[in-house]
């Protein structure tokens, strides 16, 4: 009996120090490699926590663009190229259950920039966590007009290397200001 329990042991053993293995190397790829972003060069794990200011602005770009689409398919996708987990089910989510109260039927929305005003990094094991407050600015139009919005919104996020590429894997929305909404003017004639 006591032998079998040595080998149900050492097998214990064996697989937790494969499963140590494992966890390093990925830690020291996290450390050690690059990882794409949009827009912007592969960042380092270093390298993302130097140029958050960067690298923030680059994916919520890519998520003001899968909001901007109308195909359940294309928002998900969109989303799915920046976010990750409990982030890109949360804004699909958002985004799908604004469409079932009578959304875009077409794009009409265009993201002009996106300002970082205050931000702040701290990293968290293999992610970063990033407080942020930035203002989108855009248009958005509505049949023969169009509205110039600015709107700022303030949020924690988590960003993390995810199948070779950052990712927010974590969003937590806390404020929305629509103070700075804009101007109407007449849309410009298509033919």
């Amino acid at each position: 009996m006591g032998r079998i329990w040595g080998i149900a042991g050492l097998g214990a053993l064996c697989a937790a120090a494969v499963a140590a293995f494992f966890l390093f190397s990925a830690q020291d790829d996290v450390e050690n490699g690059a990882f794409t972003a949009p827009g912007i060069e592969p960042l380092t794990f270093q390298g993302a926590r130097q140029e958050f200011w960067r690298l923030t602005p680059a994916l919520l770009l890519v998520v003001y663009e899968a909001f901007g689409e109308t195909q359940e398919d294309a928002i998900y996708d969109t989303l799915a190229s920046v976010t990750h987990g409990e982030a890109l089910e949360y804004l699909y989510l958002e985004r799908v259950g604004a469409m079932a109260g009578g959304g875009l039927e077409e794009a009409d929305q265009t993201i002009h920039e996106i300002k970082l005003l205050n931000t702040s990094v701290a990293q968290q094991d293999a992610a970063l966590k990033i407080e942020a407050s930035w203002q989108v600015i855009g248009t958005v139009g509505h049949a023969e007009h169009m509205h110039v919005r600015g709107n700022t919104y303030s949020a924690d996020l988590t960003v993390a290397p995810v199948e070779g590429a950052w990712r927010i894997t974590d969003f937590e929305l806390l404020d929305v200001n629509r103070d700075a909404a804009g101007e109407t003017f007449l849309a410009p004639q298509t033919n």
